[in-house]
């Protein structure tokens, strides 16, 4: 392909030299440059590309991208308004506009864009789609499985995985979407064919600037989907319908919908429910429990009904579902309390996870968490308040402190818990305490890393798992 075959359709604001040259590749990282390719130097928020320049081009790069002008660099140069859109817009024309060719959903919202995601792959699968997904947990095309660096990839690693797939043979991909990836452009060229937002809630406030700029990001994805699926129950749904550009179908259980659940049983095993509206009526016994994964079926169930799959396939792939990692999972050693992992991290994660909690525990409900360094200080407040007020006990311990003073973190969520609790700063140790203080029909909570395999402290990563842990913590007190 041409230079000046991938410039078609930028705002360019300035070009020099031979831009009839053939480009082998893009890369945004000076390393991953080899001969032949286009160099796309982007600002970045701890470095910007513009100062790899030079590397680029002793690796090998023909052509270069850029915002600022690093002056005559001795080979072809387009300078662009937005060089993080222009990456976007590069890479779907090299690859050739890959998700035309595939049906595309993107799950967006604060909570519940996991366990949406694999609900609904788990239907295009089981109605005989050979189905791509993205997302926090993983990457899958097919039966294989890609490594994650970000809920949503960067927009040319993400035109390079949809390219992936359409050469796999996959036809339907659900993609989890970030406001990251919305705000940075990294969906850019994407044609959505539906759209699914969940719910928003406080967090991510370190990168935008308030609560109606976050939910201006999530809303991005509503002005490119055909179809928009909207929890009518959020307070911030009438701004994802106005987004909207094709047709929308709603559901919720408080509020008028198109979609809605009578008849909700909560147990430890699963959730129960009747889905009403204009689908007809259907019983579906999920496998997972919580009142929140009624709103997660039933934003699946919605999208692939509006996109015409049989009601009993649709079913029958929810029932089948057992639990996704990291998301309301289970420890069971044959102890006499129930041992929850869960990934809930912010306010209204945390609180969707105790009142469930709750509603299993005969006796106590203990509850572990920490809070993220680097990242909303403003929510570590409330976690600490819901925390308190929804549990019997309290273990404040540290998550991922990355370069913050794990102290100070656990200062900020007391300033909110000033009740039942205790602080146990080692992560390792708060778990074992936490399964020590429990007792026949008590409910502990692990929260905030769920399927997280790691700990991020300063800048290294370091094995961890909240599930082994666990497992090991019941272990040493004879539970095997």
């Amino acid at each position: 392909m041409l230079f000046s075959e991938l410039l078609i359709g930028l705002k360019v604001l300035h070009v020099n030299g031979n831009l009839a040259i053939p480009i082998t590749g893009i890369a945004y990282d000076s390393r991953k440059v080899q001969p032949g390719f286009v160099f796309v130097a982007v600002p970045g928020f701890v470095t910007d590309g513009h100062a790899y320049i030079d590397q680029a081009i002793a690796n090998g790069a023909q052509a270069l991208i850029v915002e600022k002008s690093p002056g005559d660099k001795g080979i072809p140069m387009a300078q662009v308004a937005n060089s993080r859109l222009a990456l976007a817009q590069v890479a779907v024309v090299f690859y050739e506009h890959p998700s035309s060719k595939l049906t595309i959903t993107g799950v967006t919202g604060t909570n519940g864009k996991t366990t949406t995601a694999h609900l609904l792959a788990a239907i295009y699968k089981a109605a005989g789609h050979k189905t791509g997904l993205m997302g926090t947990i993983q990457n899958l095309i097919g039966g294989q499985e890609l490594a994650v660096i970000n809920t949503t990839p960067e927009s040319l690693d993400l035109q390079q995985l949809l390219d992936q797939m359409v050469k796999a043979g996959v036809t339907h991909v659900v993609m989890e979407v970030s406001s990251h990836a919305l705000a940075l452009e990294r969906t850019a060229g994407v044609q959505f064919d539906a759209a699914i937002f969940t719910n928003l809630s406080q967090d991510h406030l370190d990168f935008h600037t308030s609560m109606d700029d976050y939910a201006m990001a999530k809303a991005k994805l509503f002005q490119s989907a055909s179809l928009s699926i909207i929890n009518m129950d959020d307070a911030r749904a009438s701004e994802m319908i106005s987004a909207s550009i094709g047709t929308v179908v709603t559901y919720g259980l408080h509020s008028a919908s198109n979609v809605g659940a009578k008849e909700i049983k909560v147990t430890a095993s699963g959730v129960s429910f009747i889905i009403t509206g204009k689908y007809g009526e259907h019983q579906l016994n999920l496998k997972l429990t919580g009142e929140f994964n009624v709103y997660n079926a039933l934003a699946a169930f919605t999208t692939a009904m509006a996109q015409g799959f049989a009601s009993k396939v649709v079913l029958s792939a929810l029932q089948e579902i057992t639990g996704v990692p990291g998301r309301l999972e289970l420890v069971n050693c044959g102890q006499p309390f129930i041992v929850i992992v869960d990934y809930a991290h912010t306010p209204a994660g945390l609180e969707n996870i105790l009142v469930t909690a709750k509603q299993l525990a005969k006796n106590r409900l203990i509850t572990l968490f920490g809070c993220g360094g680097d990242r909303d200080r403003t929510k570590r407040s409330l976690m600490g308040e819901i925390g308190g007020r929804y549990s019997d006990l309290v273990v404040i311990t540290s998550d991922n402190p990355r370069s913050e003073d794990p102290h100070k973190i656990i200062d900020d969520i007391l300033s909110g818990c000033q009740h039942n609790y205790i602080v146990v700063e080692q992560r390792r140790a708060a778990i074992f305490r936490a399964i020590k203080e429990a007792a026949a029909g008590d409910v502990v909570v692990i929260a905030g890393k769920g399927h997280e395999t790691y700990q991020i402290i300063g800048k290294t990563k370091h094995d961890f798992d909240d599930r082994a842990v666990a497992v090991a913590a019941l272990a040493e007190i004879g539970y095997h």
